[in-house]
């Protein structure tokens, strides 16, 4: 798993953490933390499939 991947997914589950508890709360910026959590998570699935295509391609012509 590549490093950007990795913060990504780390950043995901933060906001995830966090939306839960603004939500708890009672507070409706919850959502922001709903669109930050989205936004990391389709960056986390980019980074990896960048990743394998990479290693692919290494492989193929290496």
């Amino acid at each position: 798993m590549s490093r950007l991947a990795l913060y990504a997914l780390v950043v995901c589950l933060l906001a995830v953490a966090a939306a839960v508890v603004s939500f708890v709360q009672g507070s409706w910026l919850g959502i922001v933390w709903v669109l930050l959590a989205g936004l990391s998570s389709n960056m986390t699935w980019y980074y990896l499939r960048r990743d394998r295509a990479r290693r692919r391609a290494s492989s193929v012509t290496g």
